[in-house]
């Protein structure tokens, strides 16, 4: 998320927190595709990470794309930890270890979501080369330690870096140590939204195992094919995962609702300060628990909206669903990612036909599979098939679901073209992370250092 939210309208009650979700419902011609992507920036000279200070760190890169761009800067306690566009179109953020975060403006076909990822990668480069930085499309930090991270001065991740380490043995390393690729999608009505969000629940793992990239840790193979993918099964999971009443048949907004409300919080903002509020739940908050430890400690619906994102299962349900499984990768995955959900959800044959698929996959399978897909990548199985061969059906499915958007480029293609690099990995039967592997041991004669050459942008 780019930027923590202020409204200060006082919450009235339990309905108002359900309608705010409600208000996300559109009708189909409204729907848009939102592409949000990270990568981590690393000097050349070396393969070093990036610190924020200094005449060449992430500070400057920034204050660079802002000069570039013209857009509005955010600010914590004095430092510039972000961009916006003015008309709300877009954002550039750092996640904790300085990874650099586009989120994407809502558009309407896969092309435009390309185009601006070119856009900002090439904006990026003008200002990163001269600075002897480039970025690594990668779903997990390869090389460096923990400690050899740098940190970024946001108030929120001071705060999360000291509760992580209480609630999993892995939220340092998801939040100083991956990247990922996501994609946010709108929905009709909260029955669209459930169909929506349990069909593409039960597929997370398989975008897990499509989109596996990150097979290393501190500079050698760690027996993975989605670090990653390992690190979200013990990060947090009282707010990460699925939740088997997701899947429940009559699950709604309010069920959601009542889920967010007993999850601890992280912070409140007020007055441009960042209170701890990790001893708590939002339903306390509401009960008056923080109303003499912060100022002005009456719950507002902008505190609502900022608990909301703070919550992290593998479908994120805020105004419109997040899909939250992928590594982060290369250009053409920024594509691919987006392009294989809309095939999926955005299509209502395609959408049938994903929901047919899935209706018999049981919450044990699917926890099942993504328990297993972080190590086994394609090579898992689901009952008596493997999920190389569930893809191939997938795919097909969302393949049909763009061909009917008939969604063209000036060059006449329609978005079908994206899928190819899935389409590849499925006809070739290995991942990325399983060719970076075989590469490590062969022609990169056991170096890690190749990789930031080979999935530099």
């Amino acid at each position: 998320m780019a930027r923590d939210t202020t409204d200060f309208r006082p919450i009235e009650g339990f309905d108002e927190l359900v309608s705010y979700l409600a208000a996300g419902n559109k009708p189909k011609e409204e729907w848009r595709i939102g592409t949000e992507h990270e990568k981590f920036p690393f000097y050349v000279d070396g393969n070093r990470p990036v610190p924020y200070g200094g005449d060449k760190g992430i500070r400057a890169l920034l204050e660079g794309m802002q000069r570039l761009l013209g857009w509005e800067p955010i600010i914590d306690a004095g430092h510039i930890i972000g961009l916006v566009e003015p008309t709300g179109q877009g954002a550039i953020s750092l996640e904790p270890g300085g990874q650099f975060e586009l989120s994407g403006a809502p558009l309407k076909t896969i092309h435009q979501t390309c185009r601006e990822g070119n856009a900002h990668l090439a904006q990026l480069r003008e200002i990163a080369e001269p600075l002897g930085i480039r970025f690594l499309g990668l779903g997990g930090s390869p090389k460096w330690t923990l400690a050899e991270t740098p940190r970024m001065p946001k108030s929120r991740y001071d705060i999360m870096t000291a509760y992580m380490p209480k609630v999993g043995t892995k939220g340092l390393d998801m939040m100083y140590r991956t990247c990922t690729i996501q994609v946010n999608l709108d929905f009709s009505s909260e029955a669209d939204m459930r169909r929506k969000m349990q069909t593409s629940l039960k597929l997370q793992p398989l975008a897990t195992a499509l989109f596996a990239s990150s097979p290393f840790t501190e500079g050698t193979t760690n027996g993975l094919q989605s670090w990653r993918g390992d690190i979200w099964r013990d990060t947090d999971n009282a707010r990460a995962g699925i939740k088997e009443f997701f899947l429940a048949p009559n699950f709604g907004f309010a069920d959601y609702v009542e889920w967010a409300l007993d999850v601890p919080m992280y912070f409140i903002i007020r007055e441009g300060r960042y209170f701890d509020a990790t001893h708590v739940t939002f339903r306390q908050f509401m009960n008056g628990a923080l109303k003499d430890e912060i100022p002005n400690g009456v719950p507002t619906m902008g505190d609502w909206a900022n608990h909301l994102s703070t919550l992290f299962p593998d479908v994120r349900l805020k105004r419109f669903l997040e899909m939250r499984g992928a590594d982060g990768g290369p250009w053409r995955r920024i594509c691919a990612l987006p392009a294989f959900w809309v095939g999926l959800l955005y299509d209502d044959a395609a959408l049938d036909a994903a929901e047919t698929l899935t209706s018999d996959w049981t919450y044990n399978e699917v926890i099942q599979m993504r328990d297993e897909v972080p190590a086994q990548g394609l090579a898992t199985k689901l009952r008596n098939r493997t999920l190389r061969e569930v893809a191939r059906e997938v795919l097909e499915i969302s393949r049909s679901g763009l061909a009917a958007r008939n969604q063209k480029n000036r060059e006449g293609y329609d978005e079908t073209g994206y899928l190819a690099p899935l389409e590849e990995i499925v006809a070739r039967g290995s991942t990325s992370a399983e060719e970076m592997v075989k590469a490590f041991h062969t022609r990169w004669g056991g170096s890690i250092e190749p990789v930031f050459l080979e999935f530099a942008y």
